[in-house]
């Protein structure tokens, strides 16, 4: 590595190197046109806290995991042609949550923190602030129009990202009828995994969170000794043979682990849910290979089944980058993002940039950081280059707050003690907290496909949802893009004729 990183350190004190380079971004920048016709597919992506300084050092991880430098990697989502700066705060946060972001970009509305898939009137926790205000999301709209929708996360798919997608819920936590207090059921408010199968009807749904599904007491398939992972509805109601009984007729299957998900046949499958955890699923780091899929794998699964449509699909796709931030450990956090990029690859491969609008973006940021005058390709969760004040060690990666606050006798712990490269290392903080919390900055929205140029400058993220739904034509917009043309420039059902007529005329011509 040490050869290579030299060659390329060489090449670079060139200056034809840069202004080559350079050239070559600027003719793709002089030739890009926008595509201004409809579009057929939509795919959301979603990194949950995936901020830009999460997306900088993941960059560099991916280079650095293939053995080059890093910084000088370009990611799937970097090779989009569109960008756009995303504005997450909520009506009642300047800090948001993931709740009242995912009510933004999926139905189009700024909402209050820990409601999902309401208006700002809705207030927190108060059942009787449900009815009147709900908001529907762009998926709902295009299964109304005929398209298939599909949910994946490796998250649960109640957690609030895919939630806002399907639900209505004043509590981003009520997941299934037993975490809803009792006065909520009697006004007649729902929980959310009731919800995932009465509300929308989404063709296929991937992640984890078996056990809302279940009546309490049901032992796990995957753990069933475990009283902490049983079934946890207290309405006796099993949500996954309602879901499969909605579907008789429609080849639907339902599967728990990777080899009946690998079984599934797309051809001859038209609905899948599969529910691979208990709860969440697992960071990447420590996926079982052979217990669970990847986020690739159940992209392109979903995509198979949904593709199938010929009026088109909505697809939401979300990871949990997230929750590595949380517990402070930027090794998950980073790698999950690999992951997540992997994954809009693997869709980029499996679709086409004519007619799919791929929309990559985050519902937050994190209080992530990397920094100190660290040298090229020095390790990403490697040390920085100089001792601090305190005359003691510290890594380029940081975080503002969070549970790597570790004082001994009024002083830093000396990491160099420790393995700082561990998977479960947790970075060092300013501030003491139980979990590390969100960032309130902008964050960055890749777009590329039909009307991807709808996302340029510093928008509101409720934007998001809008600008998708024009790009279909979705409620509530219907002077809307023309339909797309085939690629010879004109339909099929158009083109045979004109050709006829132009060889008609070329004969008589002769």
């Amino acid at each position: 590595m040490l050869r290579l990183l030299l060659l390329v350190y060489a090449r670079e004190k060139d200056s034809e190197y840069w202004n080559a380079q350079a050239r070559c971004s600027l003719d793709a920048a002089l030739r890009l046109r926008p595509t201004s016709h409809r579009a057929k597919n939509i795919i959301l992506f979603i990194g949950d806290g995936m901020g830009v300084s999460t997306v900088s050092a993941a960059r560099i991880l991916r280079g650095q995991m293939a053995g080059r430098s890093g910084e000088e990697t370009v990611l799937a989502m970097d090779a989009f042609p569109y960008l756009a700066l995303s504005k997450t705060y909520s009506v009642d946060r300047q800090v948001s949550d993931s709740a009242s972001t995912a009510t933004a970009y999926h139905c189009g509305v700024k909402a209050n923190a820990k409601t999902v898939g309401l208006n700002a009137r809705a207030v927190a926790y108060q059942c009787n602030s449900t009815f009147g205000n709900e908001v529907h999301s762009v998926l709902h709209r295009a299964k109304a129009q005929g398209k298939s929708v599909g949910i994946v996360t490796t998250t649960r798919v109640q957690h609030a990202s895919p939630a806002a997608s399907y639900a209505h819920s004043v509590s981003r936590s009520w997941y299934s009828d037993t975490d809803m207090p009792s006065s909520a059921r009697q006004q007649g408010c729902t929980d959310i995994a009731a919800q995932l199968v009465s509300n929308t009807d989404i063709d296929v749904i991937l992640g984890g969170g078996r056990m809302y599904m279940t009546p309490k007491g049901t032992p796990d398939p995957e753990y069933p000794t475990s009283s902490s992972k049983k079934g946890h509805r207290r309405d006796k109601n099993n949500l996954i043979k309602a879901w499969l009984d909605a579907r008789k007729g429609k080849n639907a299957k339902y599967v728990w682990n990777k080899d009946q998900f690998d079984a599934v046949n797309t051809k001859t499958t038209d609905c899948l849910m599969g529910l691979f955890e208990a709860k969440d699923m697992r960071f990447e780091v420590f996926r079982n290979h052979t217990r669970d899929p990847s986020i690739i794998d159940m992209t392109e699964k979903a995509i198979k089944i949904l593709s199938k449509n010929p009026k088109g699909f909505f697809l939401f796709v979300e990871d949990k980058i997230d929750h590595g931030h949380h517990d402070g450990i930027a090794k998950l956090a980073l790698t999950e993002t690999v992951m997540f990029d992997r994954a809009v690859q693997r869709a980029s491969q499996l679709t086409r940039e004519s007619d799919t609008l791929t929309i990559v973006t985050a519902d937050h940021s994190h209080v992530f950081t990397f920094g100190g005058n660290t040298p090229r390709g020095n390790p990403i969760f490697g040390l920085a280059p100089k001792k601090a004040d305190d005359r003691m060690p510290f890594t380029s990666i940081l975080y503002a707050n969070g549970p790597g606050y570790i004082h001994v006798n009024g002083t830093r712990g000396n990491i160099t003690l420790i393995d700082y490269f561990d998977e479960e290392y947790m970075q060092q903080t300013a501030v003491p907290l139980d979990a590390e919390t969100h960032g309130g900055e902008d964050v960055a929205i890749y777009a590329k496909g039909p009307m991807a140029h709808l996302f340029h400058g510093v928008k509101e993220q409720n934007y998001i949802a809008h600008a998708m739904a024009y790009a279909a034509c979705l409620e509530p917009y219907t002077d809307c893009p023309p339909h797309p043309h085939s690629s010879r420039g004109m339909s099929h059902s158009v083109a045979k004729p004109v050709l006829y007529l132009l060889l008609l005329l070329w004969i008589l011509s002769s």
